[in-house]
């Protein structure tokens, strides 16, 4: 899959903010049929971090979100101030 095509838009609520601080995790809305490597792929290409975890979910809408963990060496708040979501 091609990773533009991977990542639709990240997702900035209260409870991603939180998690953005304290768990150096961020969220993105991705394509329904992304796996969990083209996410991890996606987001290492993009954004030139090292990703730790990435764990999915479907929500009540029918989209994929992914809350995509960083290595400890990498801040989430960047990322997220780079997207201009923080």
């Amino acid at each position: 899959m091609n990773i533009q095509d991977v990542i639709l838009y990240p997702l900035m609520t209260e409870s991603a903010s939180l998690m953005v601080e304290k768990e150096n995790k961020l969220t993105f809305i991705v394509n329904i049929n992304a796996t969990k490597l083209d996410v991890k792929r996606a987001v290492e290409e993009l954004f030139g971090v090292k990703v730790a975890r990435v764990t999915i979910a479907i929500t009540p809408l029918g989209e994929k979100k992914a809350y995509v963990k960083l290595h400890p060496e990498f801040k989430a708040s960047d990322v997220a101030i780079k997207l201009g979501i923080l």
